[in-house]
């Protein structure tokens, strides 16, 4: 199977939102117009690139890759991930290994210091984080808002 990695377009949103569904089966769909809104602030935002990865002519998975500017470790900015997904027919098959390395990529061209990411708790998703190169070294904290 081929994979290829590239960053989103408008003509992916159908298919990210499909993939979106998949990560967070409780969301309410979003009507077309507000996904049309929100896809056109996240592509116009400097910095922002969501990538997707393509298999066997199909989008099998998605990465949202933002790099923060930084005034610490000599201006050099992070690469924030997040909303990672493959498709279920496509997991276990290199897809989600192709993003992150896409995405270490990106961080490395924009001349980022770290790839951070937090992940949910689960062994599975640590154990391949872990095998894409990626660290557990702290504590993660959240705080939803309503």
């Amino acid at each position: 199977m081929k994979i290829t990695v590239r960053a989103a377009a408008e003509a992916d949103l159908a298919a990210l939102l499909a993939l979106y569904g998949e990560l967070n089966p409780d969301d309410a769909p979003l009507s077309q117009a507000s996904a049309d809104a929100v896809w056109a602030a996240m592509s116009g935002q400097q910095g922002r690139t969501v990538l997707v990865a393509e298999a066997d002519g199909a989008v099998a998975g998605t990465a949202d890759c933002i790099v923060m500017p930084n005034l610490t470790r000599g201006g050099r900015a992070v690469l924030f991930v997040e909303n990672v997904v493959v498709a279920g027919r496509f997991q276990r098959r290199g897809v989600g290994r192709r993003l992150m390395e896409a995405a270490v990529r990106l961080g490395e061209s924009a001349g980022c210091y770290k790839v951070q990411l937090l992940a949910a708790d689960d062994e599975y998703v640590h154990s391949f984080y872990e095998a894409c190169g990626f660290k557990a070294l702290a504590q993660g904290f959240r705080r939803y808002v309503e």
